[in-house]
């Protein structure tokens, strides 16, 4: 089983270590539910962790998922540098007004990234129109895994979608969202997933900040799985 940490911040990332994760994802500003980070972080968290899986969220701005020429310009650029400074994964997604997965947009931001990192469609899939034709689109475009709650408003209530995407899936699905060590043993062994995305935070003076004992309860009871 492979914990990936969500870390809002470089403190995140210490903790996210001290506790055994053995993957982060990296962004900013949690309480937006997660924006492009601050490449001195980045960078710092590279120079500091060198066996460490760091994927980096590109994502330009809170609100909704259908992003204009400029915005996909500037996400372009971010990918780039997040490459630049050492970023082992991509995490990415757009979607269209009607809620599809937008093929285009994706297809000249997979392009960038092909070959030279993983690639994480995050969730932006939550809010899909049709989960199991945009499971099949981002399949087609060679995305590595997909960032998901199961449709739902934590991964623990959406465990029968997970469930349905895993039986399908030919990529990774990787179950986040309200996962802590009272249900991360459930959810694995009822979707079938052989990975988890939690932030295993608390919060400290209006931060959300990874917790390491969080980080190591969750692996302590999935550890055999």
């Amino acid at each position: 089983m492979i914990l990936e940490v969500c870390c809002g911040n470089l403190e995140s990332v210490h903790a996210a270590v001290r506790g055994g994760a053995q993957r982060v994802e990296l962004c900013s500003r949690l309480e937006l539910d997660g924006l492009t980070p601050l490449w001195e972080e980045l960078r710092e968290a590279r120079s500091l962790y060198p066996a460490l899986k760091i994927h980096v969220l590109i994502r330009p701005r809170e609100g909704d998922f259908c992003y204009g020429p400029e915005e996909v310009a500037q996400m372009e650029a971010d990918i780039e540098k997040a490459l630049e400074l050492g970023a082992d994964g991509i995490v990415i997604g757009a979607l269209t007004e009607k809620g599809d997965v937008d093929a285009e947009v994706m297809k000249e931001l997979v392009a960038q990234v092909k070959g030279r990192a993983s690639l994480t469609f995050h969730r932006a899939f939550d809010v899909c129109r049709w989960p199991f034709d945009a499971l099949e689109t981002i399949e087609v475009l060679g995305f590595h895994r997909i960032l998901t709650s199961g449709q739902a408003p934590s991964a623990q209530e959406g465990t029968d979608m997970l469930r349905e995407l895993q039986r399908r899936a030919h990529l990774t699905i990787l179950p986040g969202g309200g996962i802590h060590a009272g249900n991360a043993r459930r959810i694995l062994e009822f979707s079938g997933c052989r990975e988890l995305h939690a932030s295993a935070s608390t919060a400290l003076m209006g931060r959300k900040v990874t917790d390491a004992k969080k980080v190591a309860a969750i692996l302590s009871v999935t550890q055999d799985l």
